[in-house]
């Protein structure tokens, strides 16, 4: 809502305001452009005009989204499937990723992965061997090597230390 408003505002006549997407008519000054920049940055918002930055925020929208908001994981490569929603050849996508972020996308979605079975094992509704599935792990050992190369623990004993520390916090 604020984006629109800041457009409105500079009188910009828009099409699309989408997360992260602005479709503009028309021609945007230079003045416009940075008060525009200047007003979304106070509201805690980057306007992006690089064509690399734009790239790399929809590259990670779209893990984001699949691995955070999303019930199954796409049954395909990742790399197909990234490359799909975003219609770019994949070398190109993980180049330009890479030499932006100083990690590659695989490293990415692994980070990501990582802070979704926390998640669900702070939820404590599904075992381990069930999240090793759900997260599209070959095994639970894959699974619970990857957490430990990570986060530097065993899934268990995460759990463990994030309970231990609740209980802490409720006793208090």
């Amino acid at each position: 809502m604020m984006v629109k408003e800041e457009l409105t505002k500079l009188g910009l006549k828009f099409v699309v305001v989408e997360l992260g997407m602005v479709e503009i008519l028309e021609d945007i000054t230079k003045v416009q452009r940075e008060q525009l920049k200047k007003n979304l940055h106070k509201s805690g918002l980057e306007l992006l005009d690089n064509k690399k930055s734009i790239l790399i925020e929809k590259i990670k929208n779209v893990i984001t989204e699949m691995i955070h908001y999303s019930d199954e994981l796409p049954n395909v490569n990742y790399s197909d499937y990234i490359s799909e929603i975003l219609g770019y050849d994949y070398t190109y996508l993980a180049n330009t990723f890479s030499e932006v972020k100083g990690i590659t996308i695989q490293q990415f979605i692994i980070n990501h992965k990582i802070e979704r079975v926390k998640e669900l094992l702070l939820y404590d509704e599904l075992t381990l061997t069930e999240i090793s599935h759900k997260m599209h792990y070959s095994s639970v050992a894959h699974l619970s090597n990857q957490f430990k190369k990570v986060t530097g623990l065993s899934p268990s004993f995460y759990k463990q230390l994030k309970k231990k520390r609740l209980s802490n916090l409720e006793n208090m």
